[in-house]
């Protein structure tokens, strides 16, 4: 990565934590007309019995630190806790509130804006944090920079590209896109038996009342035997990219110049007659 004045802005990595120094932010902040955060929120939930309980913080720093490689933003270390009520019939899971999520993320956005980061991205790798699109929206109407990432179009996308074959509405829980990810990223950490997992539960229309042990004993619903982790990789790269539009968006100096960013990165609508 280099900033504005062609010089390489150093950005560490230790495992899912970023290793920076408080000198390599002062230096990535001096190239960027504005500083960007990104902070990754995963969760600590059951993935069935083959992957493990952090799958959804280890996604959401994946895809962090894939945006961190190709944009001058901070990378932060993740939230690893968070709303995961409706897996809370399976040993391990643990969950904070959504009130205290919600606090959480202001505080740290407050936090960055005193120290001169005055925008941040939510990297989100669980489903059922709800209440962060709530925060984005909140503080977006009072002002702030705020985005949520990735959206479902991200992530439709990013199946397309890398050639996953269950479709998102079935590929709702460790199975083949997150399976992609962990074997592409860090396969030490998954266990035998992804490869005989799937499960299939389309209608979950009852999900928020009954919770996910109504729809799945193992706690897997989608089709996980059909992971790689080549798939896994072009998913990354795919979001990465789609990470641009938001970037341009959230570093736009006028109005204008951020609904150029959205035009830019919006297909054209064809009629079909």
């Amino acid at each position: 990565m280099v900033n504005s004045g062609g010089s390489e802005i150093r950005l560490t990595v230790s495992g899912p934590l970023p290793a920076d120094t408080t000198e390599d932010v002062r230096a990535r902040g001096a190239g960027v007309a504005r500083q960007v955060a990104v902070l990754p929120v995963g969760s600590f939930e059951q993935h069935g019995p083959y992957l493990p309980l952090s799958t959804d913080t280890l996604i959401a720093c994946a895809i962090a630190r894939e945006v961190a490689a190709a944009f001058p933003v901070h990378l932060l270390p993740p939230v690893t806790i968070s709303c995961s009520h409706e897996h809370a019939a399976w040993p391990g899971t643990v969950s904070i509130s959504s009130v205290t999520l919600h606090a959480v993320v202001r505080d740290i956005a407050d936090s960055l804006r005193r120290s001169g980061v005055d925008t941040l991205v939510l990297i989100n790798g669980h489903g059922g944090n709800y209440v962060l699109g709530n925060v984005v929206q909140e503080s977006s109407a009072t002002g702030a920079r705020m985005a949520l990432f990735p959206a479902a179009e991200d992530w439709e996308a990013a199946r397309e590209a890398a050639g996953v074959e269950t479709s998102l509405l079935t590929d709702m829980h460790a199975g083949e896109i997150e399976t992609s990810i962990l074997l592409h990223t860090n396969p030490e950490f998954l266990k035998a038996g992804y490869e005989t997992s799937d499960f299939v539960a389309d209608d979950r229309r009852h999900l928020l009342s009954l919770g996910m042990s109504a729809y799945t004993k193992s706690g897997v619903i989608g089709r996980p035997s059909r992971a790689s982790a080549g798939k896994g990789k072009e998913l990354l790269a795919s979001l990465a990219g789609s990470f641009g539009a938001y970037f341009s968006l959230l570093t736009s100096e006028s109005e204008k110049d951020a609904v150029a960013a959205v035009a830019a990165a919006v297909p054209p609508v064809v009629d079909p007659h």
